[in-house]
């Protein structure tokens, strides 16, 4: 990598990154144990490399990260190019997603507030706001334990079956917290990160209502979950699996 004397490889993106984790915890879209975050980015010669948060983000450095602290991390060999912090151990999925997609930019592991009752309780997320509906089924995946190989595979399975969806889509990591990917052939990495921050920070707003239109289901003040003035399942059908969204009004945006 070439770049000016004095200045550090990335240091655009890394300080982009650095701000975003402080984001992230300001919203409380992860918590003290934290998560990971990680974007896809080439150099001049167009060799790519992970810019990725060090382990501890949240717990030792509470979320204010330095630009120097964020990783530069060479696919495959996990050599570490760049930065003063140290490698997590879920790099394993991280590297997985980005060999199930080469066009995913932006891979977003967070432990999301709200989002963790429904990745805990192993039942797929109601999708009733408008704002999510583009992310279309949010799915809580079957349990594997935290950063291992057999998670990273199974997971990038699921982003495999996911085809194109999988460029903006968010996945429940069962009893672990959440999992967004961003992309496109054509998109910046930095707006990739950028995209899976906002849905991140809209899918927890997406879990509250979500739970609240549960409850109101058991006391029998609603007949189901409503989104966008259209009833798009019942408990009943999350109970039995079904990943609820609304697909009229996005098939009529969609104009497909």
């Amino acid at each position: 990598m070439n770049y000016a004397a004095g200045r550090i490889p990335f240091e655009f993106e890394r300080e982009d990154l650095a701000k975003v984790v402080r984001e992230t915890m300001e919203r409380r879209d992860t918590n003290i144990v934290g998560g990971n975050i990680s974007i896809k980015v080439k150099d001049e010669k167009g060799n790519p490399f992970y810019v990725m948060t060090p382990t501890m983000m949240s717990e030792a450095y509470l979320g204010h990260l330095s630009p120097e602290q964020i990783l530069v991390i060479e696919p495959h060999t996990r050599k570490i190019v760049s930065g003063v912090g140290k490698l997590t151990r879920e790099i394993n999925m991280h590297e997985a997603v980005y060999d199930a997609n080469p066009e995913i930019k932006c891979v977003f592991h967070s432990h999301a507030d709200q989002s963790m009752f429904w990745a805990t309780s192993g039942l797929n997320m109601p999708n009733v706001t408008e704002a999510t509906q583009k992310l279309k089924g949010i799915r809580t995946l079957e349990w594997h334990p935290m950063c291992t190989e057999e998670l990273a595979q199974y997971v990038a399975g699921e982003i495999t079956k996911l085809g194109d969806k999988a460029l903006r889509n968010g996945f429940l990591l069962n009893s672990h917290g959440t999992l967004f990917t961003s992309g496109g052939a054509n998109m910046d990495p930095l707006t990739a990160l950028h995209k899976s921050l906002a849905d991140v920070d809209i899918t927890e707003w997406n879990a509250k209502v979500a739970y609240r239109q549960t409850v109101l289901q058991q006391n029998g003040q609603l007949d189901g979950y409503y989104s966008e003035g259209v009833k798009i399942g019942t408990w009943q059908d999350v109970l039995n699996g079904e990943a609820l969204y609304n697909e009229k009004t996005l098939q009529a945006v969609n104009g497909d």
